[in-house]
């Protein structure tokens, strides 16, 4: 039997979910995605990021953490428990799978749905990496980098499956507004990329073992901080501009509530950051700024994918 028409047998021993539980579940893979980020933050504030020192492993020998004189205990719990919410992010994600298959829908939400678990095999490498190579700046940059891809396409699986199956896709927007949104998420992609380059220069770098020191980003942090702040402010220049052409056309409501709140996220992340900045980079602060991050990233997901929805055909008339 191939092994397509036996997982669709498999996934028909479920009873048939809602739209409701689909939206559920999807709801749940958005939260999982980005709070792994916020608790890989936390491992990285607390110099945990080497708690477990090997991968998959957490040490040579044993998947769970084991008395060591050279590690911590609280550093170990902290980084063990943030691989064993791995698992979550793997449940939620193979449910959604579950889910969508079950209900037969179209083509275009199965392809969303399998880049979950497919993207978090692949991000639990990037972590496997980054915990071997010793907490390379870099490693860690990708490894965030992907969470917060991974958010975006969480979002857009989420309000895909709340489109009709037997919709057309329609424009809630002239082009030149489309495309102005299109600049804005690239922009949100620099601001990102920045961010992580900001953290790969700056205190927290996931461990302090005198005798195996984290290698960081050698460039000024001020430096950095500016060309991130400034990125920020482009991207909050961006959105605002956009929302006067929303205005102007008479958009959908919509649109322009999800604007609202990706304008109110964005002005509130960088006033976090500028406090973050101020105040020494403390602890809380950075795990809170990644967590703003991933719902800048979720919001802004969101007006894109309003900006063209799949609505109802309305039948032909005889």
């Amino acid at each position: 039997m191939p092994v397509g028409r036996l997982f669709l047998r498999l996934v028909d021993l479920f009873p048939e979910p809602s739209l409701r539980t689909q939206r559920v579940i999807a709801a749940a893979v958005i939260l999982t995605q980005g709070g792994i980020a916020v608790t890989g933050a936390i491992v990285r504030v607390t110099a945990s990021g080497l708690g477990c020192p090997t991968w998959p492993q957490c040490f040579p020998g044993s998947f769970t953490p084991v008395p060591h004189a050279e590690v911590a205990g609280i550093h170990q719990a902290v980084e063990f428990g943030n691989r064993l919410l791995t698992f979550l992010v793997v449940l939620t994600a193979a449910a959604a799978v579950i889910a969508v298959t079950r209900a037969r829908r179209r083509r275009e939400v199965l392809f969303y749905a399998w880049l979950m678990p497919a993207s978090t095999v692949a991000q639990a490498i990037i972590g496997g990496i980054t915990v071997l190579t010793g907490l390379l700046w870099w490693t860690v940059a990708i490894h965030l980098l992907v969470s917060m891809a991974m958010v975006w396409l969480a979002v857009l699986l989420f309000v895909k499956i709340g489109e009709p199956d037997g919709g057309v896709p329609e424009p809630r927007a002239p082009k030149p507004l489309r495309q102005l949104t299109v600049l804005s998420a690239v922009t949100l992609a620099a601001v990102l990329v920045t961010g992580t380059m900001v953290t790969g220069a700056g205190p927290h770098a996931g461990d302090k073992s005198p005798d195996r020191p984290v290698p960081r980003l050698q460039i000024e942090i001020t430096t950095l901080v500016h060309m991130h702040s400034s990125l920020l402010v482009a991207y909050l220049a961006l959105l605002v501009g956009l929302g006067f052409g929303l205005l102007a056309v008479k958009s959908s409501p919509t649109v322009r509530k999800r604007l609202g709140v990706v304008v109110v996220l964005v002005a509130a992340q960088g006033t976090l950051g500028a406090v973050q900045f101020f105040t020494g980079v403390p602890e809380a602060l950075v795990a809170l700024h990644v967590a703003g991050a991933a719902a800048c990233t979720a919001a802004t997901a969101a007006l894109w994918a309003s900006m063209r929805e799949r609505t109802q055909a309305e039948p032909l008339q005889r």
